[in-house]
């Protein structure tokens, strides 16, 4: 599943070659993907310029100017890929490949989504009441800002039973820290995956922080993880597997001492921790 390296990724890819161009037309190939498509208010988005592209989680947040100002909301969900075509205007528009949903015809550009899973979303809400959508209401504070920092994970851990991978992957704590980058962040914080958050003190705390937001932004400028569906807004894959130091390598001996990379599973996912490294 993309998560917020991958969509950062897209976001910049996207805003290359989108940003200040006018949209000249919307073609959809169904009224719904995981939730349904507001069908008119994406199409009388036409003719509108997007004049800034933002990311929020795992929302890709595409800003359309206007009389009311609105934003086209979308979400890759499981499997979803978007990537742009460099059609010059007039150019016949290429054949649909399979699986994809819906196009975006902008000036000399045009976006595509394809989903096979049908679990990604496209919306379209006014900019004005963008904070109070229900899939933004409720998310917690970016781990690459101001407001996530060691006094905030460890206010927000005390008294907490579940694991430390649990607590971080909590979009209401703190948003993107996905299955991969959380079991990469607890390695590097020297902290196992499924010890109780509630324990960490302020030392932790500040060493997990830290974790989290290196492995972030190192999978930002790797591109992001390609493990199956992802590539990026130019169909290529990212990098950051190669840098991956306990994810997916049970097994393999740490690149830090001799012992052999564990995997456990929590709530149905994967961890992966060295039992020398990680306390």
């Amino acid at each position: 599943m993309p998560e917020l390296p991958e969509v950062e990724t897209l976001r910049r890819g996207v805003e290359i070659h989108i940003t200040g161009r006018q949209l000249h037309k919307v073609e959809l190939r169904r009224k719904d993907l995981r939730w349904p498509i507001p069908v008119t208010r994406v199409r009388k988005l036409a003719s509108r310029r997007c004049r800034l592209i933002e990311r929020r989680a795992k929302y890709l947040l595409l800003h359309f100017d206007g009389v009311i100002p609105e934003v086209a909301m979308i979400h890759l969900g499981m499997s979803g890929r978007l990537f742009i075509d460099l059609t010059p205007r007039g150019e016949t528009s290429p054949d649909w490949i399979e699986h994809e949903h819906w196009r975006m015809h902008f000036e000399g550009r045009l976006m595509r989504f394809i989903d096979a899973r049908r679990f990604g979303m496209l919306d379209v809400t006014r900019e004005s009441k963008l904070q109070v959508h229900p899939r933004l209401s409720e998310l917690g504070p970016e781990p690459l800002g101001s407001d996530f920092d060691a006094d905030y994970l460890f206010r927000v851990s005390r008294r907490r039973k579940i694991s430390i991978k649990t607590l971080i992957m909590n979009a209401k704590l703190v948003v993107g820290v996905g299955n991969i980058y959380a079991s990469e962040a607890c390695f590097r914080a020297g902290l196992r995956p499924r010890r109780a958050a509630g324990s960490m003190n302020r030392k932790h705390c500040v060493a997990l922080v830290d974790s989290i937001r290196e492995v972030l932004s190192e999978a930002i400028e790797s591109g992001g993880t390609t493990i199956r569906d992802y590539h990026g807004v130019s169909q290529e894959a990212g990098y950051f597997a190669r840098k991956l130091r306990v994810y997916g390598r049970e097994g393999e001996a740490c690149g830090s001492c001799a012992s052999r990379i564990r995997r456990v599973v929590e709530a149905g996912r994967s961890s992966f921790y060295c039992p020398s490294c990680q306390g």
